[in-house]
């Protein structure tokens, strides 16, 4: 049962800004939880589905192709590198700068985040069909596109 003191108003309840950020708590304490419980944070699997799909890269354009801020990258990479999951070696171009390279330990590492991301998506939408969900990811996706091309 609902308690009726907890009920947002209408207002709220009907605004789409206001229903997306509560969404996004809920996925946000469902992914921390679970990666949580797979010994692993948010920034390990981004870092390492990148690395994974893009192959070996700066730290700098880590952070790109993550969205992760340069001194996060660095202690996430840290963390990683001292599981096994990538390796640092110097940039044969520039020294001052470091590549780095999943192991297979991190691709099997990758690979069991992605089976528990999995079972996230599934607990966060359960009350969605599968047309449903991928209909809530399309529509997602375009408001996304919109705003990352500079139009508000």
């Amino acid at each position: 049962m609902i308690d009726a003191d907890a009920v947002p108003p209408a207002r709220l309840r009907g605004a789409p800004s206001w229903l997306i950020n509560q969404a996004s708590a809920h996925s946000h304490r469902l992914v921390s939880a679970g990666f949580t419980a797979a010994g692993a944070r948010g920034y390990h699997f981004r870092l390492l589905a990148a690395l994974a799909e893009y192959g070996p890269a700066s730290q700098a354009d880590l952070g790109r192709h993550t969205g992760i801020d340069r001194s996060d990258v660095v202690a996430a990479l840290n963390e990683l590198a001292a599981k096994g999951f990538v390796e640092r070696s110097p940039d044969p171009s520039d020294r001052r700068r470091n590549i780095i390279t999943i192991t297979p330990a991190g691709t099997r590492h990758l690979s069991h985040l992605d089976e528990v991301l999995a079972g996230i998506q599934d607990e966060l939408l359960a009350p969605l069909s599968a047309a449903e969900r991928t209909q809530l990811a399309d529509l997602l996706t375009r408001v996304i596109e919109h705003h990352s091309q500079g139009r508000s």
